[in-house]
């Protein structure tokens, strides 16, 4: 009975490991963006680990893959369990503090194929600590799949370069498959509706009074029986139930305070030129945007550029690169949740996504 829940432990966490690391690994600056979440300042506040965030996306994922076929064929088990114990503390960690607090509200553990609660996640990964604890004290009883070691060694090798020829091609194309509501074929005012009987949010109003020096939280019904002296702070919602969110809920095209997404979105031929901080956007993509506009623009398609920086940096690219096209508007996790790349050519027709290209596959443009 032992050795069946170890070798279960075995399969089951070493299959969950691969197939979790290759989900963040076809999309590893997905994966950044919310490390970059957690070292923000209403979480961890460790801003100077922002920069090296996708570097250590990268680590991770590489790792969970790796190890997770290492379980799979028993290779250095000692050296393996003890990794796959000390990842699986620290992501438990994450969790329970995101959810405890509600500070992350998906942790990422499997990109945009699959978004789970804080709870969730943390309950997710409070079993795997069990199954991990459980490989841990019976070390033994994993064997190697193989009896020759350097057929082993061949299989983790081979692992670890696939894994990074995956990460080579997603960072310098796009993600092989698209989990998000902003991929190939989908309509974006199609994404933004909310069906007819979909459930509504459920706000509670909470009023923060100050009794005898210390504030307290007070609900609506509360109000008619408030202590003597209170004095009134502020007042709050809180969210009791969140209600339908539909995939697409904060995409704006905003020029001179007005939203042109309507008006934009009927257009039949639509080059959307995404860049969402143009500050931080690849020179070697921007310096070919101003051929692309004219070969677009030759074959009647409206270009237009989509970002979420101020009008200054906009006037200071348009000048730099030569940039022809008007920017509008949109909010910055939107915008790189609709792509990966900085810049990227998204191609639509009346709201429907036609192409998606990364800045070093505008030749494979279709116009």
């Amino acid at each position: 009975m032992k050795n069946f829940i170890t070798q279960f432990s075995r399969l089951f966490v070493g299959v969950l490991f691969i197939i979790s690391g290759l989900i963040k690994l076809n999309d590893p600056i997905g994966f950044s963006y919310k490390l970059t979440e957690y070292f923000s300042e209403p979480v961890f506040n460790l801003p100077f680990l922002t920069p090296y965030c996708l570097y250590l996306a990268l680590f991770l994922v590489i790792v969970e893959v790796v190890l997770g076929v290492m379980l799979l064929i028993g290779y250095k088990t000692k050296f393996t369990v003890r990794s796959l114990l000390l990842m699986i503390v620290f992501f438990t960690f994450l969790t329970f503090y995101s959810a405890y607090f509600d500070v992350v509200k998906d942790c990422g553990c499997f990109g945009d194929a699959l978004h789970l609660t804080p709870w969730e996640s943390f309950t997710k990964d409070v079993i795997l600590l069990v199954l991990i604890l459980i490989l841990f004290v019976n070390q033994k009883q994993i064997k190697p799949l193989f009896n020759n070691s350097s057929f082993q060694n061949a299989i983790v090798y081979l692992g670890l370069a696939i894994s990074i020829s995956i990460a080579y091609i997603v960072l310098n194309h796009l993600p092989i498959i698209d989990f998000r509501p902003y991929k190939v074929g989908n309509n974006i005012q199609k994404g933004m509706k909310i069906p007819e009987g979909a459930p509504t949010p459920v706000v509670e109003m909470i009023f923060i009074y100050k009794v005898n020096g210390v504030q307290k939280e007070f609900t609506e019904k509360d109000l008619t029986n408030l202590p003597e002296g209170a004095e009134f702070v502020d007042r709050k919602d809180k969210v009791i139930s969140q209600g339908y969110i539909p995939p697409i809920h904060d995409f704006t095209m905003m020029k001179d305070d007005s939203d042109y997404k309507d008006e934009l979105l009927q257009e039949p031929k639509l080059v959307m030129i995404v860049t969402y901080d143009l500050s931080l956007s690849k020179e070697e993509g921007m310096i070919k945007l101003a051929s692309l506009y004219k070969e677009a623009s030759a074959k009647g398609y409206k270009v237009i550029g989509m970002t979420n920086s101020p009008k200054e940096e906009i006037e200071k690219a348009q000048k730099k690169y030569n940039l022809k096209f008007d920017f509008y508007g949109c909010d910055a996790i939107a915008l790189k949740t609709i792509e990966r790349a900085n810049p990227s050519i998204i191609v639509l027709d009346k709201g429907t996504i036609k192409q998606k290209v990364h800045y070093n596959d505008i030749s494979e443009l279709k116009l």
